[in-house]
């Protein structure tokens, strides 16, 4: 039991044992008074009491609630605490990963574009690695139905091998942070195909 509840529960006791003696005392004090009612005082005292109990306990579910709502607050500073710098980052990211396609196709070229894009592709993973490592999520969503919530459409293109309204290009990949978007992917989406028209028959 929490400090806050003992003091709530020993507050209560307190009030029902000042209530009790000061019924006794006006029960006694009115014994030679026959047009005074002990049993109405009494029952104004217990309504009291009762009036009091609850007034504690709406004070301590409220304060249960400021403390659930100040705890639900700090979580989601330490979750989200890191997001700016997440978003300073991911162009960093965006750049290594142009660097790494822009040599696809010269692989002819010699041993020194090979090992540049090693190094690169090296450079990207460890990166990535090190987001991941504060839970930082990647949205590569090509397939995958188009969802507003976390892509963004830069336009819609016919594409008959797709699902309509599916994700047939990623322009720029996405990320999350602890689930929340930290921006969105910027994709190409298939356009739905036109119903196919009826002949009218005169």
């Amino acid at each position: 039991m929490s400090t806050d509840e003992e003091r709530n529960e020993q507050f209560v006791d307190e009030l029902q044992q000042a209530v009790d003696k000061a019924a006794e005392e006006n029960v006694e004090a009115a014994e030679g008074e026959p047009e005074s009612s002990p049993s109405a005082d009494l029952e104004a005292l217990q309504a009291q009491v009762q009036e009091f109990q609850e007034q504690v306990l709406r004070s301590h579910a409220e304060m249960q609630n400021v403390r659930r709502r100040a705890e639900n607050d700090v979580e989601k500073a330490h979750k989200f605490a890191v997001e700016k710098f997440v978003k300073e980052l991911l162009p960093v990211v965006d750049s290594l990963e142009k660097a790494v396609e822009s040599t696809e196709g010269h692989e002819s070229s010699g041993d020194l574009v090979a090992s540049i894009r090693q190094g690169v592709e090296l450079t990207l993973d460890m990166f990535l690695s090190g987001l991941k490592k504060f839970n930082v999520e990647r949205l590569n969503p090509v397939g995958e139905p188009f969802d507003p919530q976390y892509h963004e459409a830069m336009s819609m293109v016919p594409a008959p091998n797709a699902e309509p309204n599916s994700v047939v290009a990623v322009m720029q990949k996405g990320y999350l942070l602890n689930g929340r978007v930290v921006r969105p992917a910027m994709v190409m989406v298939a356009k739905p195909q036109d119903a196919p028209k009826i002949d009218e028959q005169a």
